[in-house]
């Protein structure tokens, strides 16, 4: 058996999966083939979600019908890291405009809440699981006008297939169990946490069923008076009633006055091939940051198993995340400068600063004026070739752990993410969006999006979409070994909360790097840490071939997911 060595003329991206066996000399390890199918692909982290997304398919919705339903189903399967208290961003490609479009989900801060009400952590944040830290649930008002602009079925069918699952309960898998079950620990005590998210005074085992009726009750109003519902009707006035119960500041404007924003998607290329990403108040922006800094190095020559390949993507992180740290911010009230940190001159500047022998300790901000952070991905395509990228998210796994039990779902606790110094662009203010971290993205040839992809998981998501992208530009390597190939993960940056990095931070290497360069990146400095295989994000990709219109889809082996098409 030969490997067919590319798939479309236009686009090297991905490697027809071979027999183990057969696999040429220097190939990567996959946990599974690539899933190929002609007329439909949903890659997310519930096989039961992805059900939902293909059965929608089926029926002649549109990608993005497909995305919501899915996102739906796993706001009920996967509340570990989504659900309707919880923001959204997505990008959908459509090719009837042959563009891309983006959406910017994302909630406010409550006008009640100001810097001087918030009671600071120890290390001068705002309290992560706290009422201080919450926004403007936004998924909702997403689903809402995503379906507005794109959807094909009626808006309540999308629904159902949520509706019956929580009635009569899902068996939670693997992965997810694990979660639930160390959350438990976390936010047994949160008002009304237990009463949803604990049946029987635990969190579900791996294969227990769980319901939840007050969310199919939920659903059933949003199926019945439209997404709005959420936030002029009874659900926003259980809401405020919530917030009021326990120390909140939401009020019935707070919630009536919220819309998600269309956005432009931001851009950059890569040795050739196309980037996108959202732009500020997410975190898209550092992964190009760190792509255009790569791009300054040969690290096809390095290969994967030389230690400068691994401390240049450290490095080029921490250059990237001391800019995210200074700049990135609601554009409403901070203007990011996009352009001049996205500058191809600037990245070199940026790469000149690495020092290849070292590790650095601290790094300051750039100057980008040349001349004067747990989240659920999916990724959907449908017959027309219209691709989604959509990211979910309540933050913290379960967010801030404040569940409202007559609605059935919690809280996030984004404007955890806030800074409290005054003088930040992130500062906390009424009415304003915080830095976010879930980002969705698509990689392409001459300006035409071919890929949806996405890496959950707070700050390890732009440090994912960078490895994932290098790993089939530079190394050839097709959709599920881009995936299942050993990442590194990087945290304790500099953070838009303001916090400084002083130490180098922590560095954290998936089994399968070789001990040699571990022992190379501890000689330079670089403080390396254990970690599990959850804190390496979670990926998704669907790929369209625009010659065959056939799809490819690939799922993380570290969740408990699969991509599936038609």
């Amino acid at each position: 058996m030969k490997p067919v060595c590319c798939l479309f003329a236009c686009l090297s991206l991905t490697v027809l999966a071979v027999e183990a066996a057969d696999r040429p000399e220097g190939r990567s390890f996959a946990t599974r083939s690539v899933t190929v199918a002609r007329h439909g692909m949903v890659a997310a982290a519930h096989p039961l979600a992805v059900l939902v997304g293909v059965e929608t398919l089926k029926k002649g919705g549109s990608a993005v019908d497909a995305a919501i339903a899915v996102n739906a189903a796993l706001a009920l399967m996967e509340p570990v890291s989504c659900g309707l208290g919880g923001d959204l961003f997505a990008m959908v490609y459509d090719p009837a405009t042959g563009k891309l479009y983006g959406l910017n989900g994302s909630g406010r801060a409550p006008l009640a809440l100001t810097r001087d009400k918030v009671p600071p952590a120890p290390d001068g944040t705002v309290p992560l699981h706290s009422p201080y830290a919450w926004t403007v649930p936004g998924c909702v008002d997403g689903w809402w006008e995503l379906h507005r602009k794109f959807g094909r079925l009626p808006w309540r069918e999308l629904f159902q297939p949520v509706i019956a699952y929580a009635k009569e309960g899902v068996p939670v898998p693997q992965v997810i169990a694990g979660a639930w079950q160390r959350s438990a620990r976390v936010f047994a005590q949160k008002p009304g946490f237990a009463a949803v998210f604990l049946p029987g005074g635990k969190a579900p085992a791996e294969g227990e069923p769980f319901a939840n009726p007050a969310l199919a009750a939920t659903f059933e109003v949003l199926a019945r008076e439209g997404g709005r519902a959420f936030y002029e009707g009874t659900i926003a006035q259980q809401i405020v009633a919530y917030s009021q119960k326990n120390g909140g500041f939401f009020s019935l404007e707070d919630l009536a006055r919220h819309r998600s924003e269309w956005v432009e998607p931001i851009s950059t290329t890569y040795r050739g091939y196309n980037v996108w990403e959202l732009p500020p108040n997410t975190q898209g922006l550092a992964a190009l940051q760190m792509l255009n800094i790569l791009e300054n190095f040969d690290l096809k020559s390095l290969g994967r198993d030389h230690p400068d390949f691994w401390h240049l993507l450290v490095e080029a992180k921490k250059l990237a995340f001391a800019d995210r740290a200074r700049y990135y911010a609601d554009p409403a009230f901070s203007k990011t400068p996009i352009q001049q940190l996205l500058s191809k001159a600037y990245a070199k500047k940026q790469a000149s600063r690495i020092d290849m022998t070292r590790a650095a300790a601290t790094v300051e901000p750039g100057n980008p004026h040349l001349a004067d952070g747990d989240t659920t991905f999916l990724a959907v395509g449908d017959a027309s070739g219209m691709m989604v990228a959509l990211i979910q998210s309540n933050y913290t796994g379960f967010g801030s752990g404040y569940v409202i039990p007559e609605l059935g779902f919690g809280l996030q606790n984004r404007g955890a993410l806030f800074s409290l110094q005054e003088d930040h662009p992130n500062a906390m203010e009424p009415g304003k969006r915080p830095f976010h971290t879930i980002i969705p993205a698509f990689l392409g040839k001459n300006g035409t999006p071919l890929m949806a992809f996405g890496v959950m998981g707070g700050d390890m998501q732009p440090q994912g979409h960078v490895q994932i992208v290098v790993n089939i530009v530079d190394f050839g390597m097709n959709l599920q070994e881009a995936g299942d190939a050993p990442r590194f993960y990087h945290t304790g940056s500099s953070e838009p909360t303001g916090t400084v990095m002083r130490d180098g931070g922590r560095l954290s290497l998936e089994s399968g790097i070789p001990v040699d360069v571990r022992h190379e990146l501890l000689r330079r400095g670089h403080r390396l840490v254990e970690a599990t295989g959850t804190v390496f994000g979670g990926y998704q990709a669907v790929l369209r071939d625009p010659r065959t219109g056939v799809y490819f889809g690939a799922t993380e082996s570290r969740k408990d997911g699969m991509a599936l098409g038609y």
